[in-house]
């Protein structure tokens, strides 16, 4: 069980009463207790990992309904967490949420990841989150422009894809990105094939990243 700081199971139980509330919430499970487990529980289980327990900056990747982005922030106040939403439907539920839950910490950035990482958002974060968003090459293709040199992609999955691995590993010298890692994830009882993958950032951004808006999906590096 993750020991959570003062404040941060007040700020979780804000997050779930307006997931069962907010008729715009954008999650299928939207009951409380099925959401402690299949929401929380599996976004709290990436404080396993050093990189993210320890970083000072963090971009979630398609943030959704907050998870894991805000549950994150709430377990961890002393660092920044930037929810990345292009959704403006979904960014608004988002600044909804942030407030209900006194997320000082927190913020939303109403863009695709691509054009925050021409600007503001580039080479600034030192953990970079997804789950459930794209493959590996596509999350590590996005991630790679956001991370500081030595910085760490954590992305939730399920089972595990001898393909979608092997992708991921042949675009890493293109993309500056090195599987590292892979971790079997149990965050609750009759929980399966959950797993985190570990990337690290392992050089300066190639130049040619970000690519345009959605071509990281679409073509990604190393599916070839």
């Amino acid at each position: 069980m993750t020991r959570l700081p003062t404040g941060a199971e007040e700020s979780i139980e804000a997050l779930l009463a307006l997931l069962a509330a907010d008729p715009a919430a954008p999650s299928s499970v939207r009951d409380p207790d099925r959401a402690r487990k299949t929401h929380v529980a599996d976004s709290l289980s990436g404080l396993e990992f050093e990189e993210l327990r320890e970083a000072e900056r963090v971009a979630d990747l398609g943030t959704g309904a907050g998870f894991p982005g805000l549950v994150i922030a709430a377990a961890l106040p002393g660092a920044q967490v930037d929810a990345i939403e292009s959704s403006s439907r979904k960014c608004e539920y988002l600044r909804r949420a942030i407030e209900a839950a006194g997320l000082a910490n927190a913020d939303v950035v109403c863009e695709r990841s691509e054009e925050w990482a021409q600007g503001e958002g580039r080479e600034s974060y030192d953990a970079v989150t997804a789950r459930a968003v794209g493959s590996l090459a596509t999350l590590a293709e996005l991630a790679s422009p956001l991370l500081r040199d030595g910085g760490a992609l954590l992305a939730w999955k399920g089972r595990r894809s001898a393909g979608e691995e092997d992708a991921a590993a042949r675009a890493s010298g293109r993309l500056a990105m090195e599987p590292t890692g892979v971790r079997s994830m149990r965050p609750y009882a009759g929980s399966r094939d959950r797993h985190i993958h570990l990337l690290r950032k392992n050089g300066p951004t190639p130049e040619m990243l970000p690519r345009r808006p959605g071509m990281a999906a679409k073509r990604p590096f190393g599916s070839e």
